[in-house]
């Protein structure tokens, strides 16, 4: 047995590299993965690759599609214990002037999804005894660049999401944490964010600190 056992965790962007590596290792550790992506036939291959993960097609920026996962997710395999953010990508260069509209709506929508997706877990994970949520930002909220300023501006605005979830954890008196993971990029660091996320429920969230925590995950 271990700490992951038969927890359920969600894990949003499911079928990225990350997600995949994420939720085997998760898997793995006992937990219960539900697997969400937009891409059916990409679900059905992961749920072949890793047996036992539930796969859920979603789109986490339609409010009604994100209570209509709630509810599925709800019936199938119970409450929530964790959530695994991994929705985004890169749109950028070109300096300021660069700074697409296009490109800026493109990338929101990570946020919007983060927002969704946390607020109709949010009572899973406060009343759970190990409540968890992750995101993986950017180091570039810490350093900007003219080049990224689309995107650095939803890491930040995600991360100051983050530390509103933190707050309320504390101020529920709960045992959950909310916990975000910088890179400067992802690529190859996939299986160390996969041990990372594993790890969050074998600290506790009040001796240790762990909600509210930025850590810079590096090769």
């Amino acid at each position: 047995m271990t700490e992951l056992q038969d927890r359920v965790v969600v894990i949003a962007g499911a079928t990225s590299a990350s997600g995949r590596a994420v939720a085997r290792a998760l898997v793995d550790a006992g937990a219960r993965v539900v697997a969400v992506g937009s891409h059916q036939g990409r679900l059905d291959e992961l749920e072949v690759e890793i047996p036992g993960l539930v796969g859920e097609r979603a789109d986490l920026t339609d409010g009604d599609d994100v209570l209509e996962l709630a509810m599925r997710v709800h019936a199938k395999v119970g409450d929530v214990d964790g959530v695994v953010h991994l929705v985004g990508g890169w749109r950028g260069g070109g300096g300021i002037p660069g700074q697409t509209e296009e490109d800026y709506r493109v990338l929101e929508r990570s946020l919007t999804a983060l927002r969704y997706v946390s607020r109709v877990f949010w009572d899973d994970l406060v009343g759970s005894d190990a409540g968890r949520i992750a995101i993986v930002s950017s180091t570039t909220v810490e350093k900007p660049t003219a080049g990224g300023a689309n995107y650095t501006a939803i890491k930040a605005a995600s991360e100051s999401w983050m530390r509103s979830l933190a707050d309320g954890f504390a101020k529920a008196d709960s045992r959950g944490a909310a916990v975000t993971f910088r890179v400067k990029a992802l690529a190859g660091l996939e299986q160390r964010l996969a041990e990372e996320v594993v790890a969050l429920w074998s600290a506790d969230a009040a001796a240790s600190e762990l909600n509210g925590r930025v850590t810079t995950l590096a090769g």
